[in-house]
């Protein structure tokens, strides 16, 4: 290409000689190198034109795993303009630009074939299986196919994946038990397995899995004990609600934000609770809890959703003082057998606006405190299906329409054009006894 460079760099030359009729032999020679050299020129830019034939960048093995992901899948629910409805294996997953849509690769510089390192699924209604073959997808760092139809046993060959940060299978149709080669995972940081049919128990060995962040078990059919899970110090969501877990509450990561226990058949008392100071979020709710509701657990400083409703608790400890730095604006107690007088003390919880005492079994007066809180801070208030009596504080006949509050099914003096008694209250035998009390 060099030579061809002079030579049309001599093209003006040639013409010159051209003119000169005792220079003739020579001209003729370099229009013949001219003449080869154009030609050359040409064809090697024909050439870059011509389209070659598609060679696969991609691990092979990675390849293979793609297909077979995409063969467990019933071709009727790959619907148009869905992820894998872009998967056209005519082409490499790595390098096919708009194609393979759900699909992360590594793209190494020293020449090694790309890899797969995450599958992100959208959440198009796929039925099928999750393949055995997944698991040769070992530089995957990202599992994500929830809120699909994916059915069958989670594949034990997910043990392979050790490079896993996140896995999320939510909201399918997974059956059988979780696995226990899950345990090998060591830099998982999210496993949210929710919303499943799982029904195995939760495996002891989850406490290895020391870079855990979220752990989401819940909407299954999980039985069995609740393992101690104090070694994940980095959990700060723990999800096991609605399962079928027995037991006593365990040991707990004490850096805990947000813990879901509700929907199950825990028993026993909730002391363990009272030590994760960072919670924001607790949902204990429809258990078999019992005993004392402490103080520890109504004053937890960060806390602004508690829900300890559709337990067995038989008692409220009072809160000794006013207590300005709390967090809490929701308290849920409702359908328990708390009894006795009203908790005078939930005045002293500054931020406290939504309180549910109904389906339980307090009697005695409303609390004068009560009515002064209805007019300004608290906002909701349910009280229906007590055994409460006597005339109701003045606020409470004169309440504003922004205040949402129920009286109902009690032994109230509560006139009927007052919006809070509607629904009447309890019949005078259901009553008897409840008024020697209001003196």
């Amino acid at each position: 290409m060099y030579k061809c460079a002079k030579s049309v760099i001599a093209k003006q030359t040639i013409e010159s000689l051209d003119r000169l009729p005792s220079l003739e032999p020579m001209a003729k020679q370099l229009r013949s190198l001219l003449s080869s050299c154009l030609l050359s020129v040409t064809v090697s830019i024909v050439l870059l034109h011509i389209p070659t034939r598609v060679h696969s960048v991609t691990l092979k093995s990675d390849v293979e795993a793609l297909q077979a992901l995409m063969q467990a899948v019933d071709p009727v629910s790959i619907v148009r303009y869905s992820y894998l409805h872009s998967w056209d294996f005519a082409f490499d997953p790595c390098e096919a630009a708009g194609l393979f849509q759900g699909i992360v690769c590594t793209f190494p510089t020293d020449n090694s074939a790309n890899r797969i390192m995450a599958i992100d699924l959208d959440p198009a209604g796929y039925d099928g299986f999750l393949t055995a073959s997944i698991g040769n997808l070992t530089e995957l760092t990202s599992l994500r196919i929830s809120k699909n139809n994916f059915r069958g046993p989670i594949p034990e060959t997910i043990a392979n994946l050790q490079k896993l940060t996140r896995l999320s299978l939510t909201q399918n149709l997974f059956t059988g038990r979780i696995p226990q080669g899950i345990i090998n995972l060591k830099h998982l940081q999210i496993l949210d397995l929710s919303q499943n049919h799982l029904s195995s128990k939760i495996p002891a060995d989850i406490t290895t899995l020391r870079s855990l962040v979220q752990l989401s078990l819940s909407n299954n059919a999980l039985s069995g004990r609740i393992p101690d899970l104090s070694a994940l110090w980095q959990l700060s969501t723990l999800d096991l609600s609605s399962n079928n877990l027995d037991g006593i509450v365990p040991n707990l990561p004490m850096n805990l934000r947000k813990l879901s226990l509700s929907h199950n058949v825990l028993s026993g008392h909730v002391s363990p609770v009272s030590v994760l100071q960072h919670l924001t979020v607790l949902d204990l709710s429809d258990n078999r809890f019992s005993g004392l509701i402490r103080q520890e657990i109504l004053t937890l400083p960060l806390v602004e959703r508690l829900n300890i409703s559709n337990n067995q608790f038989t008692e409220m400890e009072p809160l000794p003082y006013p207590r300005e730095g709390l967090q809490l604006r929701v308290l849920d107690a409702h359908a328990n057998r708390l009894h006795g007088h009203l908790p005078i003390s939930l005045v002293n919880i500054a931020n406290l606006s939504s309180i549910d005492l109904s389906h339980n079994h307090f009697s005695g007066r409303i609390p004068l405190e009560y009515g002064a809180k209805l007019g300004s801070s608290w906002k909701s208030l349910l009280l229906e299906d007590n055994f409460l009596i006597g005339n109701l504080p003045p606020q409470f006949i004169n309440g504003t329409v922004a205040v949402r509050a129920n009286l109902a099914h009690n032994c109230l003096r509560c006139p009927p054009n007052i919006r809070f008694c509607r629904g009447g209250q309890r019949a005078n035998s259901e009553c008897d006894g409840q008024q020697d009390h209001s003196t």
